[in-house]
């Protein structure tokens, strides 16, 4: 069973966000690199929706790692997996 997955306006926000600091970083090369890898992993999470590590011992948010500098949290529904943001994990953990 394939998953429907839908977007936050957070995860969209901070995607965009996490975009443009590679942008200007480091260049287009790594912003694409970046999305070839999100994407990957959502294409892989709406198949198998528990394949990436539980939140607090929540089945339904998860943690996604797209680069050992950036992970995607994801809610799972009872048909939709809800993107919830992207994080840059330098920065101070949230849990």
């Amino acid at each position: 069973m394939h998953f429907t997955v839908i977007y936050s306006e957070e995860a969209i926000e901070t995607f965009e966000s996490i975009g443009q600091q590679l942008q200007a970083k480091w260049g287009e090369k790594e912003v694409n690199e970046f999305r070839k890898r999100a994407y990957k992993v959502i294409e892989i999470i709406s198949k198998f929706p528990l394949i990436f590590q539980a939140i607090n011992n929540s089945e339904n948010v998860r943690k996604a790692f797209i680069h050992k500098n950036c992970s995607m949290f994801y809610r799972i529904g009872d048909t939709r997996i809800e993107v919830l943001f992207f994080w840059d994990n330098r920065q101070e953990p949230i849990f």
